[in-house]
């Protein structure tokens, strides 16, 4: 039997992603990944003053709430050769690390582990044997009968009113479950305390930025002043006040998130050894110890790993034109050389050319366009980003924590390293990720703490600000680690202005279409990696490995309406 299957939607996510996917039987033999809305970020930059740009790139997502707008900062410093002060290197350390912490735990309770926890199995669960084995894993003080008791009937009034609510729509039931009913209730109740926890957790970015979401940045340095003595700034007060955030931070991850991933990993084994695709993983490091400009002090390193072989990191160098290349060979632009022509970011064109069938429509063309994604590749070769690279990444350089904590977790499953190379895997290296910044993140505190102590305030760079001072032609890439992966903004700036600019984002990374050489994405070829569906209707198998890349989709495509036409044009004055 050959069918193809489509999700569209895919839903828990950021954005429009369909998925397609052709069976041979029950097996997946082709899977093609479709960004369904256009993305237009780049035109609306042109010809804008560079320092502003950070406040466009953020509202790219709603989820990356800091990552585009210190990307783009990050552009602008490096194109005029902008240092900033160490206080300011340090709060953007301790941003970017909070952003991950919270990212990941809201990724794995509220839009992953539903694919793994049935929720309406937690009915039947006891509450005494719930406790009995939360309390087996963790000392989290939230697991007596008593609460499990309250939990199973706050959940029990839910499904009798017929008001499922967050919990709807999912395949309940569903024969690929795996989990007990006693460790469902713990991961539902989990998942509650998890909402109450970000409410707290989230206050360090507006602490540092004034709001949240998109806080706010500023090109050399950050938007905030330290002054232990006013109530306007940076003070003792507010000092305190994220200590106490990162702490709670890390107690929910070393007595929740940890043990949680670790209990549920131990039911769903299988999924070691499925969902990996490419085996080539890129990183451009991140959460520099002095600056942006010394790779050898970033907490993640930066490199290549390419066929599993972890004996081995090959450089990058974002500004190499034979390294990083976008191609549009499967998508819906056009390039003045081609289709199948490669443009390095500095070089990008965002021309846009919708030819594919008007929605809805019940397939893609996918022999021709069928993604406003494009592609991107490294020395022409598709590679995966996102946590599991990371962890790979630092594992592969020695990081003594991480193979400390990488080791542990294949003990404690009994699975072999390739198991890393799986959906299952790369679940388990966000939250080992997520361990590591929750103890990292105390040490760039502590520096901040110390540095401010010895009498240095200074958090913003005054020189350079007037254009007046920068050179009439200037390039520059700002980079990151984002929590779904390597992020790259490439400026070009011409008589103070935006030239050309083009974002790189891991969801078109993972969810690029193929290239002119027919090479799947890593969605694609995850979803082409030893995959067998229980049952077509109710494709979870499907959403457990797209969702293991937590993908955001918003970061690659905008807006256009049912017929393909587009809803607006934006004309720069």
């Amino acid at each position: 039997m050959s069918e193809r299957i489509v999700v569209d939607p895919v839903t828990r996510i950021e954005g429009h992603l369909r998925i397609e996917v052709q069976m041979d039987e029950n097996k997946i033999s082709q899977a093609y990944s479709s960004g369904t809305m256009v993305r237009g970020i780049e035109l609306i930059l042109k010809g804008r003053d560079p320092r502003d740009a950070w406040a466009y790139t953020q509202r790219i997502c709603g989820v990356c709430t800091l990552v585009h707008g210190l990307s783009s900062v990050r552009s602008v410093e490096d194109a005029l050769k902008y240092p900033i002060p160490k206080n300011a290197e340090l709060i953007r350390n301790l941003m970017n690390a909070a952003q991950y912490i919270h990212d990941h735990v809201m990724h794995f309770y509220h839009l992953h582990a539903l694919d793994w926890v049935d929720v309406v199995s937690a009915l039947s669960a006891d509450p005494k044997a719930t406790s009995e084995l939360a309390q087996s894993i963790s000392k989290w003080p939230k697991s007596s009968p008593g609460y499990f008791s309250d939990m199973k009937a706050k959940l029990k009034k839910f499904v009798e009113g017929g008001q499922l609510g967050i919990f709807a729509q999912g395949y309940w039931g569903h024969s690929a479950y795996k989990l007990p009913p006693e460790a469902n209730l713990m991961a539902v109740s989990h998942y509650l305390e998890a909402l109450e926890w970000q409410r707290d957790v989230v206050k360090l970015h507006a602490i540092f930025g004034g709001k949240n979401p998109h806080p706010n940045f500023l090109v050399g340095g950050v938007a905030c002043a330290i002054d232990l003595n006013s109530d306007s700034a940076i003070n003792t007060k507010k000092l305190l006040q994220i200590k106490n955030i990162i702490e709670k931070m890390q107690v929910f991850v070393d007595q929740v998130y940890v043990p949680d991933t670790l209990a549920i990993a131990s039911f769903y084994k299988d999924w070691s050894t499925r969902g990996e695709g490419l085996g080539n993983f890129l990183c451009y490091g991140d959460m520099p110890a002095t600056n942006m400009n010394d790779p050898e002090s970033f907490f993640f390193p930066r490199g290549v790993i390419l066929d599993r072989d972890i004996s081995k990191i090959h450089p990058v160098d974002m500004n190499d034109p034979n390294q990083i290349q976008e191609f549009v060979s499967h998508s819906w632009y056009d390039y003045k050389g081609g289709k199948d022509s490669g443009l390095h970011p500095y070089d990008g064109e965002t021309e846009l050319n919708y030819s594919g069938p008007k929605p809805p429509y019940k397939q893609l063309d996918i022999e021709k366009s069928y993604s406003w994604m494009k592609s991107p590749r490294w020395k022409g070769k598709a590679m995966e980003v996102g946590p599991l690279a990371r962890v790979l990444m630092l594992f592969a350089s020695g990081h003594e924590p991480t193979q400390d904590l990488v080791n542990m977790t294949l003990k404690k499953l009994d699975l072999p390293v390739a198991g890393l190379f799986s959906t299952l895997g790369r679940t388990a290296a966000r939250t080992l990720e997520t361990k590591l910044l929750a103890d990292q993140i105390q040490n760039w505190y502590q520096d901040l703490v110390t540095n401010i102590k010895l009498g240095d305030t200074k958090t913003f760079n005054e020189e350079l600000w007037e254009p007046s001072s920068w050179p009439s032609q200037a390039q520059g890439v700002g980079f990151m680690e984002a929590p779904r992966g390597a992020l790259g903004h490439w400026i070009v700036i011409k008589d103070g202005v935006i030239d050309n600019y083009q974002a790189v984002v891991p969801s078109t990374w993972n969810a690029g279409p193929r290239d002119q050489n027919q090479q799947a994405g890593a969605y694609e070829a995850a979803l082409q990696d030893n995959h067998e569906m229980a049952d077509v209707k109710q494709p979870v198998e499907i959403l457990r490995t797209i969702h293991s890349f937590d993908p955001c989709i918003a970061c690659a495509v905008h807006v256009t309406d049912k017929e393909g036409e587009e809803l607006i044009q934006i004309k720069v004055q």
